[in-house]
């Protein structure tokens, strides 16, 4: 049976835990940035061809107003 004194096992126990962290942190990093490459938020190009698709032509301000009620509506 292996022994192991307290001292190195709770230098083991935070050194798991920091790879841990480290690892998922990139780990978590690498996924979203692969998924808004799949699925990149929305931008007002998308919202004018929303308006072309309804038939309507987006004025500037309509655009604009899109856009600042989806950002409030993210938070």
């Amino acid at each position: 049976m292996v022994e192991m004194n307290t001292v190195a096992f709770i230098f083991t126990l935070i050194g798991v835990a920091l790879a841990g962290g480290v690892g998922g942190f990139f780990l978590a990093r690498y996924l979203i940035k692969k998924e808004m490459e799949k699925n990149p938020p929305i931008n007002e190009n998308m919202i004018r061809a929303m308006f072309a698709q309804m038939g309507r032509k987006a004025s500037e301000a309509q655009v604009r107003a899109v856009m600042n009620s989806m950002k409030r509506n993210s938070k």
